[in-house]
């Protein structure tokens, strides 16, 4: 069966995974860059990895607060 969770905890959840996609998308920035002479498909892969938690992290941000990350 479901775990039932109330809103704080499911606000709690979203808040650390807002936090874990940040984090997620400043490795992978720092590892394309340091790819990025030595192997330039490595740092492609990672500079797309590094966009792709930017854009879980724009979505988390705006579930937090609707309307301030527009643009």
């Amino acid at each position: 069966m479901a775990e039932v969770v109330d809103s704080d905890e499911l606000l709690r959840r979203i808040q650390r995974a807002r936090d874990c996609a940040r984090q997620e998308k400043r490795t992978w920035r720092t590892r394309s860059e340091e790819l990025r002479s030595a192997d330039p498909e490595g740092a492609r892969d990672a500079a797309m990895r590094a966009v792709a938690h930017g854009a879980v992290l724009t979505a988390l941000e705006e579930i937090l607060t609707p309307g301030k990350h527009v643009g």
